[in-house]
């Protein structure tokens, strides 16, 4: 779920940060106090300052993640703030998170707001474990939604006191949530004892370009994305096979290496959503690498793509599929570059096939409710629906 922010705007110490309605209004006409805690560098000021300005990559709107739009189905919203720090104060606050796992004084710092919510909504695991450390020793706890994405993909690793710590926190959680199937099962048999529901990630989707069929000689690969599991080494073996297309990877995290003595693959980063724009209208084919994971990586950019009417190939894994089938994305096994080049020369070989594909896409977004709407009054359905038992 990639984004970059421009610097944090320093954020008054006092109040929480309210989209739009008064809180003094919360218990009026059934709205619900929620409190969305996310992570520093995600602080909404900043974000809607850097959205403002069209430096946030991606598709985004004015609040983080589209979390705004909650206010305008009842909920009464308030976001966490980050706070001005010395550097003494931010190496302990990053030294605690490293050991920990997860932000904990980011978390404590927010403790009116902890106060006063009827509900807490979370991002990643990172926020609701440091959530639920910071309301451990209080009489009264609001509700709260532990939303995971990486944290059963690499639970097997986590050493045993991590462990131990994780599942103490786990147990005051009302619910967990995760994005795709396959974490859903993992997060059911860790805990078995605890309400685990699958909420499909989604962007905002009001804005949607008409496929058309891309010019695909030179074919122009297009791959987006930092997350851990982006596989550009299979990627960039795959390219080696095809001197007739030319790729840019755009990644905070893709090692600049690769692109030595390949002059068809260039690496670098979208610094604004124009840029970002520019890419994917030259673009033949938007591709996603992955290797093996649970937690549906590379669903932005899919979907993202998508949305730009640019046909996708991806690899198969982290249930994917769940969002979207074989018929509207191309998909390969994970690990195989000769397959992921055979797909890519699909593409250039018969380019309305690949244009059909993005048709069929999109109309998958509509039929399914793939996007931030869903995504947000999925949260404000499971929050109503705590509240009111």
């Amino acid at each position: 779920m990639r984004v970059q922010a421009g610097a944090l705007l320093q954020a008054d110490a006092q109040e929480p940060l309210v989209a739009g309605a008064d809180r003094a209004g919360a218990g009026g006409a059934g709205l619900r106090r929620v409190f969305v805690h996310l992570a520093t560098d995600k602080d909404a000021a900043a974000w809607r300052r850097a959205w403002e300005a069209g430096t946030l990559v991606g598709v985004n709107e004015e609040t983080p993640y589209g979390y705004g739009r909650a206010e305008r189905m009842g909920c009464s919203l308030a976001f966490a703030r980050a706070y001005p720090e010395n550097p003494a104060v931010r190496f302990l606050r990053l030294g605690l998170r490293v050991l920990l796992g997860f932000d904990l004084l980011h978390a404590q710092r927010q403790g009116r707001a902890l106060a006063e919510a009827d509900v807490v909504w979370t991002h990643t695991e990172s926020q609701f474990l440091a959530v639920a450390a910071a309301l451990v020793f209080r009489k009264r706890r609001p509700k709260l939604i532990g939303q995971s994405v990486w944290l059963f993909d690499r639970w097997h690793r986590l050493g045993p006191l991590r462990r131990m710590l994780y599942r103490r926190l786990i147990r005051d959680v009302d619910v967990l949530t995760v994005h795709s199937t396959e974490n859903l099962a993992v997060a059911r048999a860790l805990f078995p004892d605890k309400r685990v529901l699958h909420v499909p990630f989604g962007i905002p989707s009001e804005r949607v370009t008409a496929p058309v069929r891309r010019p695909c000689r030179p074919l122009r690969v297009l791959a987006i994305g930092s997350d851990r599991h982006r596989d550009w080494a299979c990627l960039v073996a795959a390219l080696d096979g095809l001197p007739q297309a030319s790729a840019i990877i755009l990644s905070g995290t893709a090692p600049r290496r690769l692109a030595r003595s390949r002059p068809n693959l260039r690496i670098g980063q979208a610094r604004s959503q124009a840029e970002l724009a520019a890419q994917l209208a030259a673009a033949s084919v938007v591709c996603v690498p992955l290797k093996p994971n649970r937690h549906a990586s590379g669903i932005t950019v899919i979907q993202e793509a998508v949305l730009a009417g640019l046909p996708v190939v991806a690899t198969a894994t982290g249930g994917l599929e769940g969002y979207f089938g074989a018929d509207a994305v191309r998909y390969v096994p994970p690990g195989d570059p000769a397959a992921l080049r055979a797909a890519l020369l699909e593409v250039a070989a018969d380019p309305e096939a690949a244009r059909l594909r993005a048709e069929r896409a999109q109309a998958r977004m509509v039929e399914a409710g793939i996007g931030a709407e869903a995504y947000i009054r999925r949260h404000v359905d499971i929050s109503r629906e705590m509240l009111n038992r």
